[in-house]
């Protein structure tokens, strides 16, 4: 089976979140910097089967698009442009970036630690999306 990945699309930074190759468990891969992620995606899928990508859909808590969408688009087109054989969807996002820095700040790492690796929270990001698109799709799968 082929991994799934996810991106938390940034301005500065890109988290990235992969699946294992049963597609049980998402795990934080790296934070990239926004414009190395095409050239670091095209070299990833040649190393490793990716069966699929999704990228957060960033929208504000009320449902209206963030000022991030515009760029998370491009990407998108761009990428189904580069390689049209694996698929790229969309996935809601919001809140994974709040629970992201929860999670990091009850797993005990110190504030002066956060404060030099601000990637982290991108990578933990991605990981809770994909996370939470796994869950969704085994849900799908057994209400068909």
């Amino acid at each position: 089976m082929a991994r799934v990945l996810s991106i938390d699309y940034g301005k500065k930074r890109t988290g990235i979140a992969v699946t294992d190759s049963l597609q049980i468990i998402a795990n934080g891969l790296v934070t990239v910097a926004t414009p190395d992620l095409m050239t670091f995606l095209l070299q990833y899928v040649v190393k490793e089967s990716v069966e699929e990508i999704v990228v957060g859909y960033p929208m504000q808590p009320n449902g209206a698009p963030s000022e991030n969408l515009q760029r998370v688009e491009q990407f998108v087109k761009r990428w189904r442009k580069l390689q049209p054989t694996i698929p790229i969807v969309y996935y809601d996002e919001r809140y994974t970036s709040v629970l992201a820095h929860r999670a990091i700040i009850e797993s005990g790492i110190k504030k002066k630690v956060r404060r030099e690796n601000k990637g982290l929270v991108d990578e933990i990001s991605a990981t809770i999306l994909l996370q939470d698109y796994l869950q969704y799709k085994q849900l799908c799968q057994k209400h068909g």
